[in-house]
């Protein structure tokens, strides 16, 4: 098993102010959401524990809330999206 990396992103246009991920393998182990809709985000962290990190990426990437461009999910993907080209330029 890979070494656990704790990521931390400050959300951008959300009620939701800042997430932080852990990530092993690939997948996500843990969660937590600082702000936003207590019961939405519980809901998706238990949604997406143990889900490949690219699988997150494709299924909330673009999602919006109400009138806002983005949503907590498509922050989460964002996240992730730039947690992955910081991997690849590491390599």
């Amino acid at each position: 098993m890979e070494k656990e990396e704790i990521i931390q992103y400050q959300t951008k246009g959300t009620c939701c102010q800042m997430m932080q991920v852990k990530i092993a393998d690939n997948k996500i182990v843990d969660i937590d959401f600082y702000g936003g809709c207590n019961g939405n985000l519980k809901g998706i962290k238990s949604l997406i524990k143990g889900m490949n990190v690219d699988e997150v990426i494709d299924r909330l990437e673009g999602i919006t809330c109400g009138p806002k461009p983005t949503s907590c999910p498509d922050q989460l993907a964002k996240c992730l999206i730039e947690y992955k080209q910081k991997q690849y330029s590491h390599t």
